[in-house]
């Protein structure tokens, strides 16, 4: 009898320590539309800011692990860390939310990944510096006979190869679903280096502005668009079977193909605190009730509350709801709150 491992979800990619650092005297500035915002602060001065709070754990794919836990799944998470404290407290807040860690790997001679995220008024702007690690997925899945679910996002700039990997792996086990959620040195790649996986992906997820950058690249479209129908068309033309694009405040959009579904945001019950994973608690909250079972239009009514508890808490984590919160904010939601074609 083998004793290698059979997953339900497996996220793969970086894992972070994510240190909050709430500013109280700065300036966001932002075009006519509210879009393209900048903020400013005074250079070279010292300035004073509100507390600092230090997070463990964290990043695109360890919060997917941490919601398909919270949600019921089986899951783990594949990640590198450095062998130093930050690394094993990354470990034990991973482990804490039910997450398996077992094939989580630890290099000697490299920092754990510590990122600085400068919030404002809800909004942040996160300070990255990925550690470029020596990934390799022979090694990393040698115990793994199965995995119903790769959840895929964020890894560091030299982490190519691994995506070949990754590729390769996924060709040689056809039974595995893919679901992409480039992070920002994917993105640089470009969608030709990752075509594999854009092909492979059953589900793709990325923002408006985010889908924009890679349809330019791409040589798709020829300019910024805000035709979603347009962004829909051309992202699910890049191979996934199912396009997700989410679009902040104004909702989120499906389209396989066929059908191009649209949802509001769940309206927040008050103002934001802070919006960091608001689009990973959507995008692993989707994925996790496809996993589940669950059909598109009726995952897509759900994982907007997720987003929406998510934003009352500091952090990317803390406000990752269960299955059950979720059906009791759902049992209550406001008149106009439905999945729509458009």
């Amino acid at each position: 009898m083998s004793n290698k491992k059979n997953i339900q979800f497996l996220a793969v990619g970086d894992v972070v320590v994510d240190a909050f650092i709430e500013l109280q005297d700065a300036r966001v500035t932002c075009d006519i539309n509210d879009e393209n915002c900048t903020i400013s602060m005074r250079f070279g001065d010292k300035i004073p800011y509100k507390k600092a709070t230090v997070v463990n754990g964290v990043g695109n794919s360890p919060n997917a692990s941490t919601s398909a836990s919270r949600l019921g799944l089986s899951s783990a998470i594949l990640t590198y860390t450095g062998a130093d404290q930050y690394g094993e407290d990354c470990k034990k807040a991973l482990s804490n939310n039910g997450v398996d860690v077992s094939l989580m790997q630890t290099e000697e001679g490299k920092p754990t990944n510590y990122h600085y995220v400068l919030s404002y008024d809800a909004e942040r702007t996160i300070l990255i510096n990925h550690a470029e690690y020596s990934y390799d997925l022979s090694r990393d899945l040698a115990d793994v006979e199965s995995v119903d679910w790769m959840y895929l996002s964020s890894l560091a700039p030299n982490s190519l190869p691994y995506h070949t990997e990754i590729s390769s792996w996924l060709q040689k086990n056809p039974d595995t679903k893919l679901a992409l959620q480039p992070g920002t040195f994917q993105m640089k790649l470009g969608y030709e280096k990752l075509k594999d996986l854009y092909e492979r992906a059953e589900l793709f997820f990325c923002n408006k502005e985010e889908a924009n950058r890679i349809l330019l690249e791409a040589g798709k479209i020829s300019e910024f668009t805000s035709d979603m129908k347009e962004i829909l068309k051309e992202m699910k033309a890049l191979g996934p079977k199912i396009a997700v694009i989410t679009d902040g405040p104004d909702g989120a959009y499906t389209y396989d193909g066929e059908r191009m579904l649209f949802v509001p945001m769940y309206p927040d019950p008050k103002p934001p605190v802070e919006r960091t994973g608001a689009g990973d608690s959507f995008s692993s909250a989707f994925t996790s009730f496809i996993a589940s079972g669950m059909s598109v239009e009726d995952s897509l009514l759900r994982a907007p509350i997720n987003s929406m508890n998510v934003v009352q808490h500091i952090g990317a984590q803390e406000g990752l709801l269960t299955k059950d919160k979720i059906e009791e904010w759902l049992a209550k939601k406001p008149e106009g709150y439905k999945v729509t074609e458009i």
